[in-house]
């Protein structure tokens, strides 16, 4: 038993982090479809990331997966474009550069066909945006599965995001995430850590995150206790 404290003791703590997004207008809005094109070939990597990556963040319906492709479905009522702009995923592009490309090949094949696009009403521009990103720590750790278990149902939703989505970015590895890494690497819970990765980032709100990582964490929980009781 003292043994097993010692070595829990010895264990890196996971060090849940807050994210807290303060938006900044970047002063540019387009109009159309073409105006739009020449702008997210001219803002900074911050907009880029902000309109794509952080869209999660934003508490936004889940039927896209950017700010681009809900102006083009939303707005422009251009269902086909938004289709293929929410199939841009940054998490397996790695870069916001990339990304960049990404969106503008996707506008260029739509304007190669439709040439023309119409104008929204004064006020349905799209807005570019950025964001000041502080992060800092909550003050709550885990050590353990039970602890981690205890932690994730109380977090803010920012730390869901930061954590889960911002780390994919981040980490430069596309499906790894916080929670995942070291569940894999501290606590050599691979198959859970496994479990966690293949929760799908596109087809979840934060809230829904929270809830499927919980519920993979307690299944693991209650399994190492009824083991440590027989």
């Amino acid at each position: 038993m003292r043994k097993g404290i010692a070595l829990e003791e010895e264990i890196e703590p996971f060090e849940f982090r807050q994210c807290v997004s303060v938006v900044k207008s970047t002063g540019k809005k387009a109009k159309n479809l073409k105006e739009l094109r020449k702008l997210v070939a001219q803002v900074g990597d911050e907009s880029i990331f902000h309109h794509v990556c952080q869209y999660f963040l934003k508490g936004h319906i889940l039927e896209y997966t950017n700010d681009f492709a809900q102006w083009a479905g939303e707005t422009l009522e251009e269902r086909a474009l938004a289709e293929r702009l929410t199939c841009i995923d940054p998490y397996t592009l790695k870069s916001v550069e990339s990304v960049r490309i990404e969106l503008l090949r996707e506008v260029d094949d739509f304007l190669s066909h439709f040439p023309e696009p119409h104008d929204v009403i004064p006020g349905n521009e799209f807005y570019f945006n950025e964001t000041i990103n502080l992060i800092f720590p909550i003050g709550v750790q885990a050590r353990n599965l039970a602890e981690f278990l205890v932690a994730i149902d109380h977090i803010d939703p920012g730390s869901i995001y930061y954590h889960f989505y911002d780390a994919r970015v981040r980490l430069g590895e596309g499906i790894v995430d916080d929670f995942s890494r070291w569940i894999e690497h501290t606590l050599m819970r691979k198959e859970i850590a496994d479990r966690i990765r293949a929760i799908d980032p596109f087809m979840h709100s934060i809230v829904s995150i929270r809830e499927h990582i919980r519920e993979i964490i307690e299944k693991y929980v209650r399994a190492d206790m009824e083991g440590v009781t027989r």
